[in-house]
């Protein structure tokens, strides 16, 4: 069976069906909208080549092509990051949401063919299973997203592929220190960066920040 994006104008090939998707916690639905985000959702990703127009205005090369299309009634927003897991490989990519896919549930998304590489995935397995988060460290640490888009700027050849928050320092009532760690992979390659950012918590400006490979 071959799947059809009419958003792309592609086929793809797609061996699965779809199956509706109900979160559950202890046997229970879940109905917080809260709580379904924060889950580790377990599902599938197929894969496509982008296109020019997308739902969310937002063109496929975001985020140097580590970017995704979401069913159209997913809870997650054009220009969210989401986190996507190869449970086989072990490999993570941060994607961006750009498009939506008429059809898709919560749990199946359309990642964009470098990102799918990207999760260790062969293109000719059309399919794989993922695990699907959103990311909230991106999402509520506004310099963490910050320092994301300032490492794919200088690393234009690599994705980033994991990241964490190491620490927040108070150094003065007008001067915040936070740091993050970003893991990127290049083929076999894989690089470890450390960013710091200053800024004044009064205004939001930065005043400082730096990278170090570690």
């Amino acid at each position: 069976m071959y799947y059809y994006n009419p958003y792309i104008s592609e086929y793809r090939y797609y061996p699965y069906p779809v199956y509706p998707y109900y979160p559950m916690v202890n046997n229970r639905y879940l109905n917080l909208a809260d709580k379904e985000r924060q889950q580790v959702i377990k599902g599938q990703a197929t894969w496509t080549s982008g296109g020019q127009v997308t739902k969310c205005g937002l063109p496929w090369s975001t985020n140097q092509f580590m970017t995704v299309a979401v069913g159209e009634n997913t809870r997650y927003q054009c220009g969210e990051s989401l986190k996507v897991r190869n449970p086989v490989t072990g490999r993570e990519v941060i994607v961006t949401v750009v498009d939506e896919v008429r059809g898709y549930p919560q749990n199946r998304i359309n990642l964009h063919r470098r990102a799918f590489e990207a999760l260790g995935a062969n293109l000719n397995q059309g399919v794989i299973n993922v695990e699907i988060t959103l990311s909230p460290e991106l999402e509520e640490e506004r310099w963490g997203k910050y320092l994301l888009e300032l490492v794919q700027v200088g690393h234009p050849d690599f994705e980033v592929t994991d990241y964490k928050s190491v620490g927040k320092t108070e150094i003065s009532p007008t001067r915040i220190k936070e740091t993050f760690d970003f893991i990127l992979h290049q083929q076999q390659e894989e690089l470890k960066i450390r960013g710091n950012v200053v800024y004044n918590p009064q205004t939001n400006r930065v005043i400082s920040f730096n990278f170090a490979e570690i």
